[in-house]
C-alpha cells in the first residue's frame, strides 16, 4: 500500500498506467514531468492536429491564477479546487497565499498519481490538504473528511473547477453535479469554471475551429480514463445555475480581466477555453 495523502491510503492497481489520464496530459502541455509515456504519446497525437493546444492551456492557467486572486482579494478565505491535476506552480494556494496568508485549501482529483505529487508539493504547509475523490460523486467530495476539516460551509468558499467539466459527459449531468456542489455553499461564494469547447471565436474573421483538428482530438481522448465533451457558450453558460456571472461574462480565458495585453482574434480563436466567475447572491 502507498499512504495517500487522504490518510486512507490506496493500491499500486490503481494507478492506471495502460491509458493516457487527462491530468497527466496536461502536465505535459504545462511542460511538466510527472506524466508516463502513454501520456506523452497521447498528447503528442494532440498536438499534431492542434499544435495550440499548449497555448490554451497556458491561458487557462493564467485565468485560474487570475480568479484565484480576484477571488481573495473579494474576502474569500478558502478554497475548493476539484481536478486539480498535477501540482505546476504557482498552485491555487501560492497564488491566494501572496494576498492572504490564512487561505486554506483543499484540493480534490480523482487520479492516484495526482495524490502522491499532491503529497509533496500541496499539503507540506499547513492550511491546505488533499482528497482523492471524483467530481461526478460531488456529494462524496463534500463529505471527505479532508474537505470537512479545511473548508467551513458556513463561510464564502470559492469553488473551482478548471478544465475538468469537460471531462463530464452529458449523461452524468453536469448541471446537476454544479448544483449539489453549489447548494452546500452559502451566499457570497464563488464558481470559478473554465470549459473547453469547438465554437469559434466569434470575432475572427477567419472561421471555425478546423473541423479535422477537433474530430482528431476528440479522437485521442476516447482511449484516456476520461473522454473529452467539447461544448459551446449555449451549454457551458447555464452550468453556472444560481452563481451570478461577473463582468465580462463568460468569454475566452485570456479576456477575463487580463492583467497584460489582450491576445489577437486569431489567437483567441485557438484558445479554446471560455472561462467565467460567478457569485452566490
Amino acid at each position: 500500500m502507498e499512504q495517500g495523502v487522504d490518510g486512507q491510503g490506496f493500491t499500486a492497481e490503481e494507478i492506471d498506467t495502460s491509458r493516457p489520464h487527462p491530468a497527466r496530459m496536461y502536465d505535459y502541455y504545462l511542460d511538466g514531468w510527472d506524466n508516463y509515456e502513454v501520456d506523452r504519446a497521447a498528447a503528442e497525437r494532440v498536438i499534431a492536429v492542434h499544435p495550440q493546444v499548449r497555448l490554451s492551456a497556458r491561458a487557462n492557467r493564467a485565468f485560474l491564477r487570475r480568479a484565484v486572486r480576484e477571488a481573495v482579494r473579494g474576502g474569500v478565505r478558502q478554497i475548493l479546487d476539484i481536478g486539480t491535476g498535477i501540482p505546476t506552480s504557482p498552485n491555487t494556494h501560492e497564488v491566494a497565499r501572496e494576498i492572504a496568508p490564512d487561505v486554506r485549501v483543499a484540493y480534490v482529483d480523482n487520479d492516484p498519481i495526482v495524490a502522491t505529487h499532491a503529497g509533496a508539493k500541496l499539503t507540506h504547509a499547513g492550511g491546505a490538504g488533499f482528497a482523492l475523490a471524483d467530481v461526478r460523486e460531488p456529494r462524496t467530495v463534500l463529505g471527505h473528511p479532508v474537505v470537512r476539516e479545511l473548508i467551513d460551509f458556513d463561510e464564502p468558499v470559492a469553488l473551482l473547477l478548471v478544465a475538468v467539466m469537460h471531462f463530464v459527459k452529458d449523461e452524468e449531468d453536469p448541471a446537476g453535479i454544479i448544483a449539489t456542489l453549489g447548494d452546500a455553499l452559502p451566499a457570497g461564494s464563488l464558481l470559478v469554471l473554465s470549459h473547453a469547447t469547438e465554437e469559434p471565436y466569434e470575432e475572427y474573421a477567419g472561421g471555425r475551429i478546423d473541423h479535422v483538428a477537433k474530430e482528431g482530438v476528440v479522437d485521442v481522448y476516447k482511449n484516456a480514463t476520461a473522454a473529452l465533451n467539447l461544448r459551446g457558450r449555449a451549454a457551458v453558460e447555464p452550468l453556472f445555475g444560481p452563481f451570478e456571472l461577473l463582468d465580462p461574462g463568460l468569454v475566452r480565458v485570456p479576456l477575463w480581466r487580463p492583467d497584460g495585453p489582450v491576445p489577437g482574434a486569431e489567437e483567441l480563436n485557438n484558445t479554446v477555453f471560455y472561462g467565467g466567475v460567478g457569485r452566490k447572491g
